[in-house]
């Protein structure tokens, strides 16, 4: 009688139930693998045979011939020693019991000594048992915590092949992880970054708030010194707190790159990735013979910060429209295709110049006009049209900055971050029954439905196009950002101050 284990491969952030059927004849002694495998499958042969010996249980001398169904399905990895182990032991007479085997997922890759190793990917994997109906899990104890945080699955640590024996032929009763208790493990960690930090600035701290409720790329511009970094940094404080959905979302794609531990099962704040402009197009889209997220899916949801933007390649710069526009990134290579979500807010500083003086009170620009126009146009037009605020960023004189900054009580991160926090609940509201968390998701049948405008306000935003001469992608961007004004100010309709104010945030676009 053949014995079925079930299993699971994942590849990227997309996974698939593997079966693992094992047939034991008589014959000479032969262990033959069959299904699509890589080497390190193959290998598998091996670690059983010491693993099995090490757990008080033998290989047994005689034809096993395991099946990875289905076989059109490429399987890769070390993580299917365990169900080929327990296929054999159940159908050798090893294990007696079947209750636990037939709603259970097994994965995980055994020692020589029997024990269970540490893998990545545990939270896809489990997440995915879920979806398919599975009742269980068992997982290396180490990743138990990480398992544990999808609900409504039993997740059952396990640390060598001798105690999952015991288990499933009853001898010791089943050992639950306990559940993952996600408010009790959101970040209470204080920033050493702060708005009420940075001296004057409103108006560009304005601009981060509308940036943060929600989603709405930025471009800052200004000299050294200005306090580009610092706003970008203070950023990160403001943003909403995660949802347990958007916390599982964000830790899947940290799980199968291996950044996750049992320390910290689950990412329990908004991702703020800042880049060097060193880094290769590879490393931003995803990197490695098996695609491991870039850094745009790991600033999924939130923010990918890239300082001195105009100092990176511009190859680098362009492989960013795509992702903006559509939210995820297909990474192709040889062996396979990989699709990563990527909604991430992108924040960039510039200076507006090579020698970066040009708009220093201070100091003299020595750049020539011919170097300034050139500098700025490593920005190309389709990439600045998926920006909805230019923010110039302009350098505090030295005597205001020591006048004032003992004297005005400035604005703190907590009371920004409050306002954001309403604008969101005014956000999760609108989009009730749809896939959308956000107003810079919206589409353009959504922005129609959402965004309305009286015929004062429709008039004004007309001429701007106009006037401006804006693409139809930036007049979309303006409705979306003057929406978010709106529900800042708790209006439930868009005015035309709050065109105007979205409109103001384009005039660097023209510099």
């Amino acid at each position: 009688m053949i014995s079925i284990v079930h299993s699971m491969s994942v590849n990227g952030l997309e996974s698939n139930v593997i079966d693992i059927e094992v047939d034991i004849n008589n014959g000479l002694p032969a262990f033959t693998i069959v299904g699509l495998w890589d080497t390190s499958v193959q290998e598998s042969k091996e670690r059983l045979k010491s693993a099995m010996k090490s757990s008080q249980a033998k290989l047994p001398m005689n034809r096993i011939t395991v099946n990875l169904a289905p076989a059109n399905i490429k399987k890769s990895g070390p993580s299917f020693d365990l169900p080929m182990a327990i296929g054999i032991l159940k159908h050798d007479g090893w294990i007696t019991k079947d209750k636990l085997i037939k709603d259970s997922i097994f994965i995980w890759e055994l020692a020589l000594d029997g024990r269970l190793r540490s893998v990545p990917w545990v939270l896809p994997a489990a997440i995915w048992a879920k979806e398919k109906w599975f009742k269980r899990i068992f997982v290396p104890a180490m990743n138990a915590p990480e398992a544990s945080i999808v609900p409504d699955l039993e997740v059952i640590p396990i640390d060598d092949l001798k105690d999952l024996m015991d288990i499933l032929n009853e001898k010791i009763d089943l050992p639950i992880q306990e559940a993952f208790e996600f408010e009790q493990t959101l970040s209470s960690e204080v920033s050493k970054y702060d708005f009420s930090h940075v001296i004057w600035q409103e108006h560009a701290k304005r601009a981060l708030e509308i940036a943060a409720a929600w989603g709405h790329n930025i471009i800052m511009s200004g000299p050294p010194g200005s306090g580009k970094t610092m706003l970008a940094k203070a950023f990160a404080t403001i943003l909403p707190k995660l949802t347990l959905d958007e916390a599982i979302e964000i830790s899947k794609i940290y799980s199968i790159s291996g950044l996750l531990s049992s320390d910290n099962p689950i990412i329990q704040s908004r991702p703020f990735r800042s880049v060097h402009h060193t880094a290769s197009w590879v490393s931003i889209i995803g990197w490695g013979r098996n695609a491991s997220p870039g850094e745009i899916s790991l600033a999924h949801k939130w923010v990918l910060f890239l300082d001195e933007i105009l100092e990176f390649p511009k190859t680098v710069l362009e492989v960013l429209r795509q992702p903006l526009e559509d939210g995820y990134i297909n990474v192709n290579r040889v062996n396979a295709s990989y699709k990563y979500p990527a909604k991430f807010t992108l924040v960039w500083a510039m200076n507006p110049c090579p020698c970066g003086y040009a708009t220093d009170p201070d100091r003299q620009c020595s750049c020539s006009t011919n170097q300034v126009k050139n500098y700025s146009s490593r920005l190309s037009g389709p990439l600045v049209d998926r920006i909805d605020i230019f923010m110039e960023v302009p350098k505090v004189e030295t005597a205001k900055f020591e006048i004032w900054k003992n004297i005005v009580h400035w604005e703190s991160s907590a009371m920004i971050h409050g306002r954001v926090e309403a604008a969101r609940e005014i956000q999760l509201s609108r989009f009730i029954g749809t896939d959308l968390t956000y107003n810079s998701e919206m589409s353009t049948s959504e922005i129609n439905d959402f965004c309305e405008l009286d015929h004062d306000s429709s008039q004004l935003l007309k001429q701007a196009v106009t006037t401006m001469d804006l693409s139809a992608r930036a007049y979309y961007r303006i409705l979306k950002l003057s929406r978010t004004i709106a529900d800042l100010a708790w209006g439930e309709h868009i005015l035309q101050e709050h065109i105007l104010e979205s409109l103001s945030f384009r005039k660097s676009e023209e510099s």
